[in-house]
């Protein structure tokens, strides 16, 4: 009795209509509950899956890679002193040293969006040991700064990830066509004709049949002496706080060093494209799903209102305001989606740890990790109680605008 006068008058008549037609309220309650349960289990996934799709692209590459610009277009004259199409010839594109590239270092590094930036020096080399030779795309890097970026010790499958002046890490499938193995000695030969005898510290997989064929690394002072660039580096290498953010500051950077900046975004168009488009199919799952939500308690209020015309009626003939009316339904509407938002949230929670139990991959592990975090489920929480709000308007509305008289005759 004591709860019963503490509550306002709303609640009471609101909690009364619910469980008077407690069929109507569960049964709409269950509707909520499973439609917040298909938003949180797809939000969760699509999110999981899109982090898992984004780390394996960049396990193997930089946010953003500065380069030096691009040589412009040369444009020749004939011997009449005009300038003729044909003769716009299109110049060579030659690796070269990114000019005072201390200080450019120093300006990404004072960057609050960039979190690590790492220089390299990169060339095509000739790897030989006896009869047999391969192509091999060099790079050499400051390892300490470059694990940040690329951690390469996480693809190590022998020895280890050490880059001493004479170390070399190269790919499995280039250690297989070479036939050596951790310890064993290559000559490294570069196109100037510079060489160099470099130990295999450690074997890379790198993901990527290619990339394992035709990869590796030394020191940054190695490279620079072996490739023609003594104190100069071909690229720095940048990660981000924000990886979705890579576009807009590579722009910035291309604007303030004139240098060309290159993001993994505009580098995997297509990828980032698809990405895109799982955000937008979310979008619209949650969308759609909030609809019907917000139709079922609707329709549910609808017919509440038609059933309990005579005591709403009755109710404004004893006195209570239109506003008051209004609240009430308000009140129902609000309750069944809140209500529904709470079961739906722990069946999306079962439903994601079900799944983590039947989708694995052949080892056993998880296909990629799945989170459900406090904000996905507050956003579930908001969304069906705001449905619930807004559907119940409408009903709410014409229970406002009852004539005592006439609903009590009805």
């Amino acid at each position: 009795m004591l709860l019963s006068r503490l509550q306002p008058f709303e609640w009471i008549v609101a909690s009364r209509f619910l469980r008077e037609g407690r069929m109507q309220s569960l049964f709409i309650t269950v509707g909520v509950a499973i439609g917040v349960a298909v938003i949180v289990f797809m939000s969760a996934l699509l999110q999981g899956l899109q982090a898992n799709l984004v780390k394996r692209v960049l396990t193997a590459q930089p946010h953003i890679q500065i380069l030096p610009p691009k040589e412009k277009v040369r444009i020749q004259h004939g011997q009449d002193g005009a300038l003729h199409a044909d003769q716009i010839q299109a110049p060579l594109q030659r690796l070269k040293s990114i000019d005072q590239w201390q200080a450019v270092l120093n300006l990404l590094r004072s960057m609050p969006d960039v979190r690590v930036a790492s220089p390299a020096v990169t060339g095509s080399t000739f790897i030989m040991r006896g009869a047999a030779s391969r192509s091999l795309s060099l790079t050499a890097v400051n390892l300490a700064l470059y694990q940040q970026i690329v951690n390469l010790s996480d693809k190590v499958v022998a020895g280890q990830a050490r880059l001493g002046t004479n170390d070399i890490l190269i790919g499995t499938e280039l250690a297989a066509d070479m036939g050596v193995g951790v310890g064993d000695k290559l000559l490294v030969q570069s196109a100037t004709g510079a060489s160099n005898h470099f130990v295999i510290a450690g074997i890379l997989d790198l993901g990527n049949k290619g990339a394992n064929q035709r990869t590796g690394y030394v020191s940054l002072h190695s490279g620079q002496s072996l490739l023609g660039y003594p104190g100069g580096v071909t690229s720095i290498d940048i990660t981000l706080h924000d990886v979705y953010a890579a576009e807009v500051v590579a722009q910035r950077i291309q604007t303030q060093t004139h240098l060309q900046a290159d993001s993994w975004i505009k580098n995997n168009a297509q990828f980032f494209s698809a990405v895109k488009s799982q955000s937008l199919a979310n979008t619209a799952i949650r969308f759609f799903v909030g609809l019907s939500v917000a139709f079922g308690i609707a329709s549910v209020l609808v017919v509440s209102v038609v059933q309990r015309s005579k005591e709403i009626g009755i109710l404004r003939a004893m006195g209570i305001s239109r506003g008051q009316v209004m609240r009430i339904f308000l009140l129902q509407g609000g309750l069944l989606g809140l209500g529904g938002a709470v079961v739906g949230c722990a069946l999306g929670i079962l439903s994601l740890q079900l799944w983590l139990q039947i989708a694995r991959t052949p080892e056993g592990t998880p296909m990629f990790a799945v989170t459900t975090d406090f904000w996905m489920l507050s956003g579930a929480l908001v969304l069906a109680t705001l449905s619930g709000l807004l559907a119940a308007l409408a009903p709410a509305l014409r229970a406002a605008r009852l004539d005592p008289v006439v609903a009590i005759r009805g």
